[in-house]
């Protein structure tokens, strides 16, 4: 496995629409494990769907060595089986039918080389925690945390040599967490992970940040990136406050030649009138004056440029901001208000019941609700049955409110071949253009940004357009149920999100395995959902 290499040269990228990603970037990732960090929308998740081949290159060219796993962002998974999404089912099927006695030739070219496929699959999803699912279950019965890790299963069975692993840890519980974690520091191949979650990015030995057209390397984990990064905009903010007291020190100068220039006019001036001086030395003393003014205008105005040039240059230096600038709406809601009533809910899928014990719950005022839970216990189906999507099979939910927001995590509910602004207008018809791109502009969509289509953008930016259309109500929600909402989003866009949440009146329910996030936003009470009933519980400790 040390050969495993990802090698582009020359890699241009645009979308249809011509907006373009990447132009000449070139890179060489060998043995060992690289995070890709950048801003959303820089194109991390792009360049890995150039790696694994997904996408073609407009112009230069990509090389892997070596057998290559990739796990998506966004998993196609919705229907099937565990076995039809972990690649083996047409082998399965040959194996049962052999041992039922079977000797069509066929079956045995099947099976090829995988007569222990079975074993292999339970000790891989053995090691990721799922030693219980059937391989004949359906998917649509598992949780999105679930989803996420047959996925990775499925990576895992190919035995690749290189591995390129998108927003990994989205929906995954902290237990499914640590054995990702685990496969991350076992891993002896090429490994390239793109994720927002610091202690994974702990665990890798270098970061590339990708910036336009260029992958920037940093040695070790992200603690030692984000000190390195540090480093890095203190010498720059000190070029910058040297470079800006150049300037301002050249336009003085400037100014003094300038003031000295006419001193010497005027002086020349006095001296023709009161000194009698002949009218053609007069206006040779003069020349002479403007003429050496003129001069070292141009020795100072030259210095200044010099000046402005390197002040320029030192702020390249600089890191320009992308944090979102969410203003939520004004929102208040009393504090005795009821905005959510769960009595005894239940629900039946095909012959499984969940929340057998009957769910109860109750949400009154501005409360903040942290809803936490293992992979599968029903943490989403929750709340699409308070969200309305669902109909309990019996027990009643009530929202006594005029307006509720749900953002799921399936990030469902944009028309992906219209424009972001097309979108918000048919979600928010009663916004104005105007009203709309400033809407926009808050979560980062400004200017032709607004126009982009909704395919094109990285999971982070779908997620900020989805945020967009979900809270563009008119009347402002009272309750907003939020399904795994930190999901793609970069650590600045997280912080951001963070401070609207504290800035928002209403209540909010929030389901999320991001502990730091929770902590950020003020839970006020936290609810587990466990062994089909809902408890209050004590903050968590562990990360």
């Amino acid at each position: 496995m040390t050969d495993a290499t990802v090698v582009c040269t020359g890699l241009s990228f645009s979308w249809p629409d011509e907006t373009p990603v990447f132009d000449g970037l070139t890179c060489s990732l060998g043995a060992g494990r690289h995070g890709l960090v950048g801003p959303n929308g820089a194109g991390k998740s792009t360049l890995l769907r150039l790696f694994a081949g997904e996408l073609a290159p407009s112009s230069g060219s990509v090389g892997v060595q070596g057998q290559l796993g990739y796990l998506p962002q966004s998993l196609p998974l919705a229907q099937g089986t565990v076995d039809e999404a972990l690649g083996i089912a047409a082998v399965r099927r040959a194996l049962h039918a052999i041992e039922a006695g079977e000797v069509d030739e066929a079956h045995f070219t099947a099976v090829g080389d995988d007569w222990d496929i079975e074993e292999r699959t339970t000790a891989v999803l053995g090691r990721l925690g799922l030693a219980d699912v059937s391989l004949d279950r359906s998917l649509a019965s598992l949780s999105g945390g679930q989803v996420i890790s047959i996925g990775l299963a499925a990576q895992l069975l190919k035995q690749p040599d290189v591995l390129l692993l998108d927003e990994p840890t989205n929906n995954l519980d902290l237990a499914a967490r640590r054995r990702l974690y685990q496969v991350v520091e076992e891993w002896k191949g090429s490994l390239v992970v793109v994720s927002h979650d610091r202690a994974l990015l702990d665990r890798v030995d270098g970061i590339a940040e990708l910036r336009p057209s260029e992958l920037r390397w940093y040695g070790g984990n992200f603690t030692a990136y984000t000190e390195a990064v540090e480093r890095e905009q203190e010498a720059a903010q000190r070029a910058v406050r040297g470079a800006e007291q150049e300037v301002r020190r050249h336009k003085r100068e400037v100014q003094a030649a300038h003031e000295r220039a006419q001193r010497r006019a005027s002086n020349v001036k006095r001296a023709k009138h009161s000194l009698g001086v002949p009218r053609i030395h007069a206006g040779a003393l003069q020349r002479q004056a403007q003429e050496s003014a003129g001069r070292a205008a141009a020795v100072h105005e030259q210095r200044v440029k010099e000046a402005r040039a390197k002040l320029e240059q030192a702020g390249q230096g600089l890191r320009e901001e992308a944090r979102l600038a969410i203003a939520l709406p004004p929102t208040k809601v009393p504090a005795g208000r009821t905005v959510l009533q769960c009595e005894r809910v239940r629900l039946h899928y095909g012959d499984t019941e969940l929340f057998g014990a009957g769910v109860d719950l109750a949400v009154r005022g501005p409360e903040r609700i942290a809803l936490l839970g293992s992979n599968g216990v029903g943490k989403s189906t929750l709340m699409r049955l308070v969200a309305g999507e669902l109909a309990p099979s019996s027990g009643t939910v009530r929202t006594p409110v005029e307006r509720v927001s749900y953002l799921s995590q399936r990030l469902d509910l944009l028309d992906l071949d219209a424009s972001v602004l097309d979108n918000l207008r048919a979600f928010a018809p009663q916004l104005r253009e105007e009203q709309a791109r400033h809407w926009l502009a808050q979560f980062s969509f400004r200017g032709t940004r607004a126009r982009s289509v909704a395919r094109t953008l990285s999971g982070g930016e779908r997620l900020r357009a989805t945020l967009a259309c979900a809270l563009a109500t008119d009347p402002a929600p009272q309750l907003l149920l939020l399904d795994e909402p930190t999901n793609n989003l970069d650590l600045d866009s997280v912080a951001q999100l963070e401070d609207a949440l504290n800035a928002f009146e209403g209540a909010f329910v929030v389901v999320s395995h991001d502990l730091p996030f929770l902590r950020a936003i003020g839970v006020t009470r936290w609810m587990r959902l466990k062994g089909g009933a809902i408890m209050e519980v004590a903050p968590p400790q562990d990360d």
